[in-house]
């Protein structure tokens, strides 16, 4: 099947508007075409001033053809004016039905898949690669659209007078053109690629970087202690430097070639004036002259239109990266769980499909069961939780929720059937009544009030300027970890789903609002079936079954008192953790 150019692409998002699109290119070609009818209107003022000197009193001509000159050159304006009008009413309706598209699919993603492509690079595609089609529909085609028809009338104008001077008007044009075709080619179109890559990687880590701000300020550390952010911009630096050193020398004969004309002009003026000047040779001389700028300017749109059709051609690409991204199979079978029960049959997962994270796990939940995962770090906990929430679909086994597959549940109900709290839940831009509201759209403001006193967030409503109105974030207030914490269990109490999964819920939370963070955890778990993923082993002492996961596999499962007498991983994780807390600062004599 023959692959849509990207220009089919991208007016298939314009709808009606592709017409305008039409209109800005016809427009802009009309528009160069009248620029060069003042050029015409000189050539006539200085014949008929060559012709009347010296009594240039006999020119009558001049004040009609300058008028005239002036006339074309607004008319040219304002035809450019209307259809750069056109072009960006249609740039922008594709741009936003492009973004629109990105975010419908990315909706439909599987929270896990768009939580491993990264946020900053996300944001990026979002924002910055739909912007580039914008920048290309709206300024570059119409100006590609003028840039073919400029030549087109400069070919008559130059061949109309004089053809020998045509042609040396246009030897720096191919010379010109054939230098732009180098810097232009395939090898410009890669190493385009490498430049977006290297952005990419420095907004990703950049995001990171930000967000780890308040662990490198409180341990007094640097830039360098994010060692991957500094890589990244040490390997943008040094790609921009090696790049444009290369290209150095292709742009300086570049710009040469098409400022040289005049050293053509010259040239052959002096040989074909080796009998003599004629008036006739001197008019069509300096109209030439006159003209010709016209020339470098043409050539110069053409080159940053060829780069920034790479800059879309690469944008698209990085688009249809998220677009090709595979949406969660809806379930072929609407069922409903018979309870909040959860088993596990022979889980497999991998995020590459090479290497597995969890390997062949089995384990059931009864519904209103506490059970914990536990383990060393990066042996698969917080994974097997996104497999149960759906995150992400196993490569092999499956998940059953109230002896239903999860795949034969419906997207609304399994999200209705499974709440979940991880190390950083988010708040969005908006109220505390509308964050918390987002667990249950059409609950009441007395039922939101009713959630967050459940949560313990009292004593925070109290404090803040407006109450539950209050905005938090961007020219709002700001919450601590533990404050954000709370609002997410009240978002999440509102919800009230029968399964809840908690992925180190209080880590964030200081001692005081770790205090009332399990308290409001107390509340919300009562008659559910809770899943915890823990680090701190004391907080799953009391839970009915531990499973102890790693390296994707369960090594060990049962109560609490039943493995410290197994002395197996989980005792040496107890030993090693009441060895840390009795862990004293002395004090100096």
């Amino acid at each position: 099947m023959k692959k849509r150019s990207n220009l089919r692409r991208l007016l298939g998002y314009a709808g009606k508007y592709r017409y305008l699109t039409y209109a800005s290119w016809f427009l802009s070609a009309v528009s160069a075409l009248i620029a060069l009818a003042p050029y015409w209107y000189i050539w006539r003022i200085i014949r008929e001033v060559l012709a009347a000197a010296p009594d240039f009193s006999q020119a009558q001509g001049l004040v009609r053809s300058g008028c005239l000159a002036v006339l074309f050159a607004v008319l040219a304006v304002l035809v450019y004016i209307a259809g750069l009008m056109c072009s960006h009413m249609g740039a922008f309706r594709i741009a936003a039905n492009l973004r629109f598209a990105v975010l419908e699919h990315i909706v439909r993603l599987p929270p896990g898949a768009v939580e491993a492509f990264g946020s900053g690079k996300l944001r990026k595609i979002v924002n910055e690669s739909s912007a580039a089609t914008e920048t290309y529909l709206a300024h570059q085609l119409p100006d590609r659209a003028g840039a073919v028809a400029t030549p087109c009338g400069l070919l008559a104008l130059l061949l109309v007078f004089d053809w020998r001077l045509g042609l040396l008007s246009l030897a720096p044009v191919l010379l010109g053109f054939l230098i732009m075709m180098a810097m232009t080619g395939a090898r410009m179109q890669e190493k385009m690629k490498e430049y977006q890559n290297a952005l990419d990687d420095m907004s990703n880590e950049a995001v990171e970087y930000v967000r780890g701000i308040p662990v490198v300020k409180t341990f007094g550390q640097t830039i360098f202690s994010f060692k991957t952010f500094k890589d990244s911009i040490d390997r943008y630096q040094k790609w921009v430097i090696a790049y444009t050193k290369e290209l150095r020398a292709p742009m300086m004969w570049y710009t040469a070639a098409i400022n040289g004309v005049f050293v053509f002009l010259t040239a052959g003026a002096l040989v074909l004036t080796q009998n003599g000047v004629t008036a006739e040779f001197l008019l069509n001389l300096l109209f030439y002259i006159i003209i010709t700028p016209i020339i470098s300017v043409t050539l110069t749109k053409i080159m940053f239109q060829s780069e920034n059709a790479m800059i879309v051609d690469d944008a698209l690409q990085r688009i249809d990266s998220v677009l090709n991204l595979s949406p969660l199979a809806e379930a072929k079978a609407s069922r409903h769980p018979r309870d909040g029960s959860v088993e596990l049959s022979h889980i497999s997962f991998s995020y590459d499909g090479v290497n597995d994270v969890l390997r062949d796990i089995s384990l059931t939940v009864p519904a209103g069961q506490t059970v914990a995962f536990v383990g060393p770090s990066g042996g698969g906990k917080t994974t097997l939780a996104n497999v149960i929430a759906r995150f992400f679909d196993p490569q092999g086994g499956s998940v059953q929720i109230g002896g239903v597959d999860v795949r034969d549940i419906p997207k609304e109900e399994l999200m209705d059937t499974v709440s979940f709290m991880f190390q950083n839940s988010r708040l969005i831009k908006a109220s505390i009544l509308e964050n918390v509201r987002m667990g249950r759209p059409e609950a009441t403001r007395e039922e939101v009030l009713a959630a967050l006193h459940s949560a313990q967030c009292d004593d925070l409503l109290t404090k803040l300027p407006n109450g539950v109105d209050t905005v938090v974030g961007t020219k709002g207030v700001y919450l601590s970890g533990g404050e954000q914490q709370r609002i997410a269990i009240a978002r999440v109490m509102l919800k009230n789903a029968p399964i809840l999964i908690l992925d180190e819920a209080t880590a964030f939370a200081d001692p005081d609002n770790e205090t009332r963070v399990q308290a409001a955890f107390s509340r919300l778990s009562q008659g559910k079936t809770v899943i915890m993923i823990a680090h701190r082993i004391s907080t799953v002492a009391n839970v009915d079954r531990i499973y102890v996961i790693k390296d994707g596999e369960v090594a060990e499962s049962g109560t609490s008192r039943e493995l410290l007498e197994r002395g197996g991983l989980f005792r040496r994780m107890w030993d090693n953790y009441q060895t840390s807390i009795q862990w004293k600062v002395a004090k100096e004599g």
